[in-house]
């Protein structure tokens, strides 16, 4: 089962897709526990709650007709780095005099976690991400994202693009928020895919990533989530040891699918990910050289709910 949001004239709601692929209301079924994602990962069992409102829940229409949404409101979007071998070799490459600190990270107890996006920064299914004006070297990088209850259970699966500028980390690893918080530098979605979901196996599922330009190929490669080196328990427990969520979080467990030293992304870029039992997220590059100015009339990706 995945849960998404969606957008409706009245405003986001939540819904929810079954094993047959029909679409459900839960937010109609359940008007206080479905009023946000953020009310749904206060609940004490989000999960519990998903089956007993989809048993009273009435049908959507085609779900290919509505307009998904990030499926994120209230919550923080944080990120872990250096969890796959992959990654750890990117690093080296792009800072060749920072080789050894990755190699610390990659083999120490406690793993590098970072904040990544407020909700209002990231972008949903369909929605531009950005790359910044002031960087030369430019990438996505796709990554299984852990939806994180209140009380940091693991209550489901989305996927993540941390859009990263590797020029700018490759300078110095403290310049690391500039190379990863901006404007569209992450975009998450198109659903939930709820922990134990059948289909889903979280710990051995394939990711793919295609990036498209003018129609053609460009990029094109494959990991497993078996060669994290961390669980998705591990890094939950890690990222709320010390913080609380009241709303829920969602964590990014890290990539392992780095374009080479001689790709970057381009505006009109298409980037398509795909995780096994989750779905697929697909996103274009924005021509824009800059975030959207105050009044300029043009939409940020799903603004938080109120």
């Amino acid at each position: 089962m995945k849960l998404f949001r969606f957008a409706t004239p009245g405003g986001p709601r939540l819904g929810l897709e079954d094993a047959e692929g029909r679409g459900f209301d839960l937010t109609a079924a359940d008007p206080e526990a479905f009023a946000s994602i953020a009310s749904w990962l206060a609940l004490p069992d989000p999960a519990g709650a998903v089956r007993a409102a989809a048993a009273r829940a009435a049908s959507l229409p085609s779900l290919a007709a509505l307009d998904l949404l990030a499926p994120v409101d209230q919550q923080e979007v944080w990120a872990a780095g250096v969890t796959y071998e992959r990654s750890r070799q990117a690093r080296r490459e792009e800072s060749p005099s920072g080789g050894d600190f990755y190699d610390l990270v990659y083999a120490a107890e406690r793993p590098e976690l970072f904040f990544k996006a407020q909700p209002q920064r990231v972008s949903g299914p369909g929605a531009p991400i950005r790359i910044r004006a002031d960087s030369a070297w430019n990438v996505p990088e796709p990554e299984l994202a852990l939806v994180l209850s209140a009380t940091g259970r693991v209550v489901g699966f989305t996927i993540g693009n941390d859009v990263s500028s590797r020029s700018i980390e490759g300078e110095n690893p403290l310049y690391l928020p500039q190379a990863k918080v901006y404007e569209g530098a992450c975009a998450l979605g198109p659903a939930v895919a709820l922990a134990g979901a059948p289909g889903l196996d979280p710990r051995r599922a394939t990711v793919t990533m295609t990036i498209r330009r003018q129609g053609r190929d460009a990029f094109a490669g494959q990991t497993s989530t078996s060669r994290l080196r961390r669980s998705p328990e591990e890094l939950a427990d890690w990222l709320f040891r010390e913080l609380s969520f009241p709303w829920g979080a969602v964590l990014l467990t890290g990539t392992g699918i780095v374009p080479p030293e001689s790709f970057t992304l381009q505006p009109g870029d298409v980037v398509e990910i795909e995780i096994e039992g989750i779905g697929r997220l697909v996103n274009e590059v924005s021509p824009s050289p800059g975030p959207s100015p105050p009044g300029s009339g043009r939409p940020r990706a799903n603004p938080p709910a109120p």
